[in-house]
């Protein structure tokens, strides 16, 4: 006890001298607005921002956090700056495998969300502040943890009240949600922001790689961008909304920006602090699990100064003796029945009984366009009175790319006074075709609300070729010039419209001709017939080169796009250059025979019966 006491003591001492040195750092490199109070934490000309994400939609459920600050030397100082921290140093090093999933995580963002702008070493941060790195890389060769990292369970009980959404999955708790993972995800919000970082087809709040993606795009969800210091603040308050929690991974941030090192998996340094442990003299706090620690039913977690498995001792009352080997001189009272238990008051997400349909119809739109109405729904009671306050989560299911404003396939919403909770833009994807969007509510079992969604092709009215260039070609030879063709619909450029292209009979015959010109397909066969082209971003589109066969004469290849777009054009082929033959208009006749006996072919000029 002594000694635990004795290491507080000197961790306060260090933990002053780094707070100091940490605010400094970050004040020195944040715009000129960027201030530090009395007590060591930023404030800006119009205070920091604060998250107003609720408990049960944050990432961690603002469940306990490991508090240790990073050591007082950077790991690469720079040289007037004093003795440098061991390069080996577990507590400044990263384990591989985790230090591997977070800029893979990173790379995956600057993809997918540029302009979030996030960096691997605030996902650094916030798994250190969340699990000491996975419990300092404890995870096996594919990232997931040796072992659940769950924290404690949030029934309200000095901490939030966040009843069970997983039946107990993740958390193996089927009453309370509990933060789970090296990224402290609760299980409610890991199933609209869970990802699957590693590509094994699973979602697992356990492996790194799955979990710092998440985090990423759980970070990036708004149009947040990160680079902005008060955008930063707000991220990071929304994963965890505690000043404390914000400037605690603010001064892990500035540490790893300033440079770490790999450390082998499992040799990591484990965090001793928690933002919940405030006793020194206090048992390990409860939390943080590993696998054969499940999570603790309500009030079966001793207290400070109290041993597992021992009843506290009670007080003497009046009818005691307070000298146990004396006779008491008053007789015991009888004992007190039992306190009963107060019914908990049902929460605004407890009372709803269904979702309505809040009037959203005619949800279309054509590929890569946003839909012109958003989805909107209505939480109610049984007896139909609107529910406010109540999280909505609204999912993209079926097999499409559309997808929510940002690129994600889910988003939460609360209910406002009248119950209605409507969903960020959709956005269409290249691919058309029906999906699914499914409201439902979070934190309970009720049915989900469905809306049906179609996405269209892209349209073109109009098509004509860019040049006027006359397509002429001697029989068996080749055309010199390509068709290029420029797509509109309503007088705008009209791109990655689909073109049909095929070469037919005649005007007043759309059937695929058998001879005449062609294209060649990736085997040099002829092909008369084009599917699967489209126009590019200024509308254009330049068909393959056009080949000849034997047959001379006038032929028709006709352009067509969904929306009405159609053109013919004429294509020529002759013998001699000038030579203009008759009009190719359909099948050829049967060879007529000389007297000689031997077979002549020539053009058909009369009408087809």
């Amino acid at each position: 006890m002594a000694a635990h006491f004795d290491r507080r003591l000197r961790k306060a001492a260090v933990t002053t001298t780094v707070a100091a040195v940490a605010v400094a750092a970050l004040s020195a490199s944040q715009a000129p607005d960027v201030t530090a109070d009395g007590n060591g934490r930023q404030t800006t000309a119009d205070n920091v921002p604060t998250s107003d994400t609720p408990s049960a939609e944050s990432a961690t459920g603002n469940s306990p956090y490991y508090t240790d600050l990073p050591p007082l030397n950077s790991p690469s100082p720079a040289p007037t700056t004093g003795t440098p921290a061991s390069p080996g140093s577990p507590e400044a090093g990263i384990p591989a495998t985790v230090l591997d999933a977070y800029k893979k995580a990173e790379a995956e963002l600057r993809r997918a969300k540029p302009g979030c702008n996030l960096p691997w070493q605030l996902l650094a941060a916030i798994g250190k502040v969340e699990s000491g790195q996975a419990r300092g890389g404890r995870v096996d060769a594919g990232g997931t943890t040796i072992g659940r990292i769950i924290g404690p369970q949030l029934d309200g009980n000095g901490f939030a009240l966040i009843k069970d959404t997983d039946n107990g999955v993740y958390d193996g708790n089927s009453r309370y949600d509990n933060a789970v993972g090296p990224m402290q995800f609760i299980p409610s919000t890991w199933a609209w922001a869970g990802r699957d970082g590693n590509g094994d087809g699973k979602e697992d709040p356990n492996n790194v790689y799955d979990a710092a993606l998440a985090a990423g795009h759980y970070l990036c969800r708004y149009d947040w961008n990160l680079s902005d210091q008060a955008d930063l603040d707000r991220a990071i308050l929304s994963y965890n909304n505690s000043q404390d929690y914000l400037n605690t991974v603010l001064s892990w941030l500035e540490h790893y920006r300033k440079g770490t090192h790999e450390i082998p998996d499992g040799t990591g340094s484990l965090p001793v602090d928690r933002s919940d442990d405030t006793d020194a003299g206090a048992s390990p706090p409860r939390g943080r699990t590993g696998p054969s620690t499940p999570p603790k039913a309500p009030g079966a977690t001793p207290g400070p100064g109290k041993s597992p498995g021992k009843s506290p001792s009670k007080p003497p009352t009046s009818g005691e003796s307070t000298n146990p080997g004396g006779p008491s001189t008053t007789p015991p009272k009888d004992p007190e029945p039992p306190t009963s238990t107060p019914t908990p008051v049902p929460t605004p997400t407890d009372t709803v009984h269904h979702l309505e349909n809040a009037g959203t119809t005619g949800l279309t739109a054509t590929a890569g366009d946003t839909f012109a109405k958003k989805i909107s729904v209505r939480a109610e009671t049984k007896g139909g009175d609107a529910v406010g306050k109540v999280r909505i989560r609204f999912t993209v299911l079926g097999d499409t790319d559309a997808a929510f404003t940002g690129g994600d396939k889910f988003a939460a919403v609360t209910t406002d006074p009248s119950g209605t909770a409507e969903a960020p833009a959709l956005v269409a994807g290249e691919q058309t075709g029906e999906f699914t969007v499914r409201a439902t509510v979070i934190g309970r079992t009720l049915p989900g609300l469905d809306y049906e969604a179609t996405v269209t092709e892209r349209v073109a009215d109009t098509l004509t070729r860019t040049t006027g260039t006359e397509l002429t070609c001697t029989p068996g030879g080749e055309f010199a010039d390509p068709v290029e063709v420029k797509a509109t619909f309503k007088g705008a450029v009209a791109d990655k419209v689909a073109v049909t292209a095929t070469l037919i009979k005649s005007a007043d015959d759309p059937t695929e001709n058998d001879k005449g010109p062609y294209f060649e397909d990736a085997d040099g066969k002829d092909v008369r017939t084009l599917t699967g082209r489209k126009t590019d971003a200024k509308g254009v589109l330049e068909l393959p080169k056009l080949y000849a066969d034997d047959a001379e004469g006038t032929f028709i290849l006709r352009l067509t796009t969904p929306g009405g777009g159609t053109l013919d054009v004429t294509l020529t082929v002759a013998k001699t250059a000038g030579t203009t033959p008759e009009p190719s208009t359909g099948p050829s006749e049967a060879p007529s025979t000389a007297p000689s006996g031997t077979p002549t072919t020539e053009p058909s000029t009369e009408p087809e019966a």
